[in-house]
């Protein structure tokens, strides 16, 4: 190990830095920010610029916007009460979401909304901490008539409808049945807005709210909320979602007057923060830490522990399996990690060159965010190009590679 690296190799740290720099060069990632930490030491690279014309240089301060590397962060709020005892794991949601009583489960995924039998029992927090509470989005049943009217009532993020206001949100959700029986299957994204509108209505404050009293401030994540404020809205790059045909770079969301410059209807767990490379490291660190950071306690360590270890038999996450080995081509080859704890995948087989136990997630709009027990090590990487394309999907996995070949003790 060579003095004050950490862990790094010198080498290592420059092959890293030299493939981020190739893809930048490439012209197809305009600019990125990437961070990696191993004990004391960090090591931080901006690189590019925040137009894909040019424009101002990337910094280790940009803000991006996070995508579903919110869902590892958001999912704190809900661990807190755990702790609290203001929720419990086999509760039922029904005191707070009335709109999910007495559901109706679709005979089969393709089938009629109608063509429906009861479910087999009440949804549970459980079952919605896991993803697993019989509704989301899944990529292999696109087309069915379930999917498209989840599309059409605005209930995922912005595509194509905006998301309405959190009271309307739930009664559109409570309109349709579910996919899966509770329990039975995991599936993407809905059960962590479902998850935000649970939180507020428990704690009677906004979810933002509750998230920065009780892991934002303590955590320093001063640069973390879901809007970017006028003051700081030179420091938010464009977000690209480019033509899968012909690679040019189309804006799907603009920093000055998109999205993102105003505070949203639906404040939602699945995928609507804004952050940097150094919040998110000081909340990957305090997972690796048992839930402490400088001394002061966020999460319990148990609460930690539940949300970055697999939770999910083989059956329930049948679908995110057969996504990940079956349909590279439509992931870009991304999601080779096996299980899924709370809010993040954990890896339960080596897929890649990281080891077991690794746990985090990745944004579509070409973020990666994860934390390894066994090495102690944390790595973020921050770009703001769709996955419309492969090459953030590429630029991701290149950086765990050059991440993990430059480890040298």
């Amino acid at each position: 190990m060579e003095k004050g690296n950490g862990g790094f190799s010198e080498t290592g740290l420059r092959r890293l830095r030299d493939v981020l720099a190739r893809h930048v060069e490439s012209g197809r990632i305009p600019g990125l920010v990437a961070l990696v930490g191993r004990g004391g030491e960090t090591h931080v690279e901006a690189m590019g610029t925040m137009r894909h014309d040019g424009g101002a240089p990337m910094r280790r301060d940009t803000i991006f916007r996070m995508a579903s590397t919110s869902k590892p962060v958001a999912m704190a709020a809900a661990m807190v009460l755990l702790d609290e005892c203001r929720l419990r794991l086999d509760d039922l949601v029904e005191p707070w979401l009335p709109e999910l009583a007495g559901r109706q489960v679709l005979k089969r995924i393709d089938g009629p909304l109608d063509d429906t039998v009861p479910a087999r029992r009440p949804i549970t927090v459980r079952d919605l901490l896991t993803s697993t509470f019989g509704l989301g989005m899944d990529m292999t049943a696109l087309g069915t008539p379930i999917m498209g009217a989840i599309f059409e009532q605005g209930l995922t993020p912005d595509l194509p409808e905006p998301m309405p206001e959190p009271d309307e949100w739930m009664r559109r959700l409570g309109t349709l049945p579910l996919m899966h029986q509770p329990g039975e299957r995991w599936q993407y994204q809905i059960s962590h807005d479902v998850l935000a509108v649970l939180v507020a209505r428990v704690t009677g404050q906004s979810f933002e709210t509750f998230l920065r009293e009780r892991v934002f401030d303590p955590l320093g994540m001063k640069d973390t909320g879901f809007h970017v404020p006028a003051h700081k809205i030179d420091r938010l790059p464009d977000l690209y979602a480019p033509d899968p045909r012909t690679g040019e770079f189309v804006v799907w969301d603009e920093a000055a007057g998109g999205r993102w410059s105003r505070p949203p209807a639906f404040q939602g767990g699945g995928g609507g923060l804004v952050s940097t490379a150094d919040d998110y490291h000081a909340y990957f660190r305090m997972l690796l830490n048992g839930g402490t950071h400088e001394g002061e306690r966020i999460l319990s360590r148990s609460a930690v522990e539940l949300m970055t270890t697999n939770r999910l038999t083989p059956e329930q996450q049948a679908a995110r399996h057969a996504m990940a080995v079956d349909n590279v081509h439509v992931s870009f080859g991304q999601g080779q990690h096996g299980g899924w704890g709370m809010g993040m995948a954990v890896r339960t087989y080596r897929g890649d060159y990281a080891p077991v136990g690794q746990f985090g997630w990745d944004g579509g709009s070409g973020t990666s965010t994860y934390a390894d027990p066994h090495n102690r090590l944390t790595g973020i990487l921050l770009a703001q190009v769709g996955m419309s394309v492969p090459d953030p999907a590429r630029l991701i996995h290149d950086f765990w590679t050059t991440l993990y070949q430059a480890i040298d003790d």
